[in-house]
């Protein structure tokens, strides 16, 4: 079917497209007729989109399998009648006979007969024309055989002089052939010769060679030397010429520092001395102060007390002058206490201020008292913090200088270690760009694909340790390649390599599982490379015996490798025996079944195979190795001095650092501390001011103090006076006590007057004496005093002193450091001229060893060309011999005394006589000089062509009586089988019309009807169709042509002949599609009885909408269709009827 068509067939409407369907036959197999040993057997048919599936008990299996399954069950292909399709009966009964014929010729199985037939028909086809083409050549062949009949007797004369002339040209052929043999021989001889000094030559290049390569690694390395030692000395050269600026900057600060201190020194001194002078001074006038300050205190205090008592004595004066003065100055008593009162109110306030204001100043006295011994204790206790401070800035720059020294130290270090680092670093790049090389020409040597697969099994290890755990297992379990797990000595390098061939860089694993997670991992990451692996647990070798002689050794016994090895080792080269020369291996190979090798390379297999040749040994991919292994091993332990050297550097590094962050500590703490130390001073100095100020202010608080005192009691003395004269009567004069009193005032006063004046003049001289000497002492002396223990005390005094100390211990550093720069400079400097002339040397020699290999190379070449002269002159001397020797062989078979007979002549003669040959045979050139050959060659394709006439002949007769046959068995068959259903037909339309009569007749193209007894010479291809005449009244009554029947009868009757067929070859089942349609009631019946009485042995599945075909049915089944889909139901006998007979009803 097409696409279109399946899909029509598997959906239809709207909804989700069904992409396939089935359908399923079960066919109870409790008989096995089915060759299946099951006893259900379901054969499914999946209809799909693009093509059909078959499934036998849900086995996939193909249509040609499921047809030849029911064909051995019974299911005939040549009968497709167990199937009766609906309408199937009408094309049946409006057939015609042809058709009928056809079909019968499909019953009787008459297919196989026509294909033999027409097999049979292109094989005489065949025969025929290679019959025709024979008798051609055979005609051909009479007329050249007369032809070669005449020409034998000229043949015969011309074969004498032929002879003869074969037999010359034979002699001197053969005398060319002796010739050229002898110059080939000659030509051997040189070229062994040529071969030995050859040989000797590449010795001589080789060990030329390897001189070179020697020399050049020793220039290389030189040259290395050269340049680090340049470098070195660069290096060293810029140190010095930076400490040679470091020491000239440490000389000039040495030299400032000196001049300070220097100065320092004597300002220091000088500044002792003033000290000491200025504290004999200070002392001096300290003594002298100290006798003037209690005079002083007595002067000062007699004046206090001479002015008190005179004022007091005035104060009292005035106020009895006063009293007698308001005698005139007041009428009344009463005007006078009045103004009394009021004047003692005024002078009570006054007093109260007095004692306020004396209060006042005590208090003020009392604090300053306090405070002054406040701030000398805090003077006291910053002097003592400041003493600390200046120790603590002392050790730290002690520290400081000390740090210092260590980061020089280490800086030094440092600059060593970074001078090795650069060796190390040029040394590996040197061993690195060896390596490259190496590796290069391995690569060139191996091939690119080997030695990345080597890559990239170090990859996948490398990532498998990475991993750990069971990927670690894995890397352990690789061993490496073979060429890295077995040493030997150098002579057998050769012999070795040959043996291996790439089997070198296989890998070795502990067993197969290894190699394969390798392999999955490298595809996994897409790695690239080839990789063959060596699993231990698959390598399989026998243990051989060794041959005992002095000319062969066992190639294993000289390989030095681990014992978990030996297995690899031995299935490689344990079949090997490295043998003397090319001679003893011939020998020990052809009797011992062992390989055996030279230490030259060649090779003689036990087999007898022999290679060999020239091996450069240059080019040994085992030395390549060993040098690659030694200089990735030299690389290591270089990287690793590199690491470490890193590390050592990194640690001084990291120390450094930590000097240089505790010394940028240190110096901010001692910026710190210096900073405290100066705000220290200058408390000290404002606090030291302070007191200076305080000393200053007491004496006029005192003064105050005492004026205030003394105006108080003269106030008091007042108050006492008015309070007494308010006791008093009003009197214009004084009493006589009074005038007593006044007069006694007035002479305390005088007295009192004067001696106030000496005690003042005394006071004041003293007074300015002891200013004199305080303002001296005070803000001479004293402070000249600080200032001068202040510079002794100055800090940068000791720090210059420190530097200076540090400064010249960093000179001498720099000095002992500039010593041992000259040094290696000069030793650098005797290094390098040694190297340079070593260089020289060595390059000189290189120059010569080139010179030598370029000599020998050019004595090589001339050889080689020499040799490639000798082997054109060989090669053309081989082709004369061939030449000669096909000159020979195309003179074919010679005369018996060929050999010797013109072997006397010499070549002149033969020449000659050869002539004569040639001049004779010229007269016989019109004769065919294969006649005879000729007449031979067609006498004998003559007789096996008319053998192959006569087998020709045989086989068309044998072909033409097969073919007879084969249509005698078709047209048995033909009748055997129309007899046979033409029985069956009459017997089944009589079961069927009980009264009715039928017959089956086969018509010809004579149109002759009864033919069945005269069968001879009868022909299958003379039937045209099969005829039915039928009755249904009577026997004797007249036989109808089916075109002569009703649409029910011509029904019947097709029916009649599908039961008749099926008789003849009948089936297991059979399915009837509504076969009574076109039948009356009674034929109905006539055919369930009729499909009743066949079902015994086969089964009945039949489609109807009648009632009689239900009568003796077993089982009923009701197809309904619903949403366009159809569902079968089993029912009952019943349900089946009533179905049926509504069907009826509504028809």
């Amino acid at each position: 079917m097409r696409p279109e068509q399946r899909q029509a067939l598997l959906h239809e409407g709207t909804g989700p497209r069904a992409l396939s369907a089935y359908v399923e036959i079960i066919f109870d197999n409790t008989d096995g007729r089915l060759p299946v040993d099951s006893e259900e057997v379901a054969i499914r048919r999946v209809i799909g989109a693009k093509k059909d599936q078959y499934f036998l008990n849900k086995k996939m299996v193909t249509r040609t399998d499921v047809m030849n399954l029911l064909e051995s069950a019974g299911f005939s292909r040549s009968n497709p009648y167990y199937i009766v399709k609906q309408g199937k009966i009408n094309q049946m009964a409006t057939a015609p006979d042809s058709q009928r014929l056809k079909l019968l010729r499909e019953v009787a199985g008459t297919r196989v007969y026509d294909e033999r037939r027409e097999e049979s028909k292109e094989m005489i086809k065949e025969t025929d024309a290679k019959k025709e083409r024979i008798d051609e050549v055979l005609k051909f062949i009479m007329e050249r055989l007369a032809t070669l009949e005449e020409e034998k007797e000229e043949l015969k004369e011309y074969q004498k002089w032929d002879k003869m002339r074969r037999s010359l040209e034979y002699t001197i052929y053969d005398h060319e052939l002796k010739d050229t043999k002898k110059k080939l021989e000659e030509l051997e001889t040189r070229r062994e010769s040529s071969s030995s000094v050859t040989e000797k030559l590449r010795e001589n290049l080789q060990s030329a060679a390897e001189k070179i390569k020697k020399l050049s690694k020793e220039l290389r390395d030189i040259r290395q030397k050269v340049a680090a030692n340049r470098e070195e000395k660069e290096t060293l050269s810029s140190e010095n010429s930076g400490i040679l600026k470091e020491k000239t900057r440490l000389e000039l600060t040495i030299k400032d520092l000196k001049d300070e201190v220097e100065g320092d020194d004597s300002s220091r001194k000088r500044a002792e001395r003033e000290l000491a002078k200025l504290k004999d001074t200070i002392s001096a006038k300290q003594t002298k102060l100290d006798e003037i300050r209690p005079q002083y205190e007595v002067m000062k205090k007699k004046e206090e007390e001479c002015t008190r008592e005179l004022s007091l004595k005035e104060q009292k004066r005035t106020e009895l002058y006063a009293k007698q003065g308001r005698g005139s100055q007041f009428t009344s008593k009463a005007e006078r206490d009045k103004w009394i009162q009021k004047e003692l109110k005024s002078l009570q306030k006054a007093i109260r201020d007095k004692r306020e204001q004396i209060d006042r100043l005590q208090d003020e006295a009392q604090r300053d008292a306090a405070k002054k011994v406040m701030l000398e204790k805090k003077v006291d206790e910053l002097t003592k913090e400041l003493e600390n401070h200046r120790d603590n800035i002392d050790g730290q720059n002690k520290s400081y200088y000390d740090m210092k020294k260590r980061k020089d130290t280490l800086q030094t270090e440092r600059n060593e270690l970074w001078r090795h680092e650069n060796q190390l670093q040029q040394s590996l790049a040197g061993l690195k760009e060896e390596m490259q090389k190496k590796d290069q020409g391995l690569r060139s040597m191996t091939g690119k694909a080997t030695l990345n697969g080597r890559d990239s099994v170090r990859k996948v290890l490398q990532a498998f340790r990475e991993r750990g755990g069971q990927c670690k297992q894995i890397a352990e379990q690789y061993y490496g390649m073979l060429i890295e797990n077995f040493d030997c000595d150098k002579t057998i390098y050769t012999a070795v390599e040959v043996t291996s061939g790439n089997k070198l860089f296989y890998h070795i694993v502990e067993n197969d599982r290894i190699g394969t997670k390798i392999l999955q991992e490298m595809n996994k990451q897409g790695l690239p490379g080839e990789v063959t692996f060596m699993p231990l647990n698959r390598l399989v070798y026998r243990e051989q015996d060794y041959p005992e002689s002095n000319d062969a050794i066992p190639m294993i016994s000289k390989l030095k490798y681990e014992p978990r090895f030996e297995r690899a080792m031995k299935y490689i080269y344990g079949k090997t025996l490295i043998c003397r020369n090319l001679e003893v291996a011939t020998q020990i190979a052809r009797t011992s079944q062992l390989d055996c090798i030279t230490l030259d390379g060649d090779q003689v297999s036990h087999k007898g195979a022999l290679t060999g040749g020239y091996f450069d040994t240059r080019r040994s991919r085992l030395d390549l190795h060993k040098g690659h292994a030694t200089v990735s091993k030299e690389i290591k332990d270089v990287e690793q001095q590199l690491s470490e050297h890193k590390e050592k550097l990194q640690r001084i590094e990291s120390e450094i650092n930590q000097v240089v962050a505790d010394m940028q500590r240190t110096e901010t703490k001692n910026s710190k501390n210096k900073d405290v130390f100066d705000k220290l001073k200058a408390d000290i100095r404002l606090m030291k001011d302070e007191l200076s100020a305080l000393e200053r202010s007491k004496q006029p608080k005192e003064r105050s103090l005492a004026s205030l005192d003394s105006s108080l009691k003269s106030m008091q003395s007042t108050e006492q006076s008015l309070r007494s004269e308010l006791q008093q009567e009003l009197l214009t004069q004084l009493s006589a006590a009074d005038q007593n009193e006044v007069d006694t005032l007035n002479d305390d006063i005088r007295r009192l007057t004067q001696q106030n004046k000496e005690a003042f003049s005394e006071r004041m001289r003293l007074e300015a004496e002891k200013n004199k000497l305080e303002n001296l002492l005070n803000n001479n002396l004293y402070r000249r005093k600080e200032e001068l223990e202040a510079a002794l005390q100055e800090i940068s005094v000791e720090d210059r002193r420190r530097k200076l100390e540090n400064c010249q211990a960093e000179l001498t550093t720099v000095n002992s450091r500039i010593e041992d720069v000259l040094r290696q400079m000069h030793g650098l400097e005797k290094q390098l001229e040694t190297s340079l002339k070593e260089q020289k040397e060595v390059g000189a020699q290189l120059e010569h060893w080139k010179g030598q290999e370029r000599d020998w190379q050019d004595r090589i070449n001339d050889d080689a060309k020499d040799l490639e002269k000798m082997s054109s002159r060989q090669s053309v001397l081989l082709k004369k011999k061939d030449e000669c020797m096909k000159k020979i062989r195309d003179l074919g078979s010679l005369p018996s005394d060929a050999f010797e007979k013109y072997q006397t002549l010499t070549l002149k003669q033969l020449f000659k006589k050869l002539d004569q040959a040639n001049n004779e045979l010229k007269k016989y050139s019109h004769v065919n000089k294969k006649a005879l050959d000729q007449f031979v060659s067609f006498s004998e394709q003559k007789e096996k062509l008319m053998k192959r006439k006569e087998e020709l002949d045989r086989a068309g007769h044998s072909i033409r009586e097969l073919m007879s046959v084969l249509e005698q068995r078709k047209y048995e068959a033909i009748q055997f089988t129309f007899k046979q259903v033409s029985k069956y037909f009459t017997e089944v339309f009589k079961k069927l019309v009980p009264q009715g009569h039928a017959n089956l007749t086969m018509r010809t193209d004579k149109d002759k009807e009864n033919d069945d007894d005269d069968e001879e010479g009868a022909s299958a291809d003379n039937f045209t169709g099969i005829g039915i005449r039928v009755s249904f009244v009577g026997k004797n009554s007249e036989m109808k042509e089916m075109q002569q029947l009703s649409g029910g009868q011509k029904s019947l009757v097709a029916l009649t002949l599908i039961f008749a067929i099926q008789k003849c070859d009948p089936a297991p089942f059979y399915l009837f599609d509504e076969i009574d349609q076109a039948l009356d009631a009674q034929h109905r019946r006539a055919i369930a009885e009729m499909i009743h009485e066949l079902c015994s042995d086969a089964q009945f599945i039949t489609t109807t909408f009648r009632p009689e075909l239900l009568v003796n049915a077993d089982k009923f089944y009701g197809v309904k269709f619903r949403n366009k889909v159809s569902h079968i139901e089993c029912v009952t006998r019943e349900e089946a009827r009533d179905f049926v007979e509504d069907d009826q009803t509504h028809t």
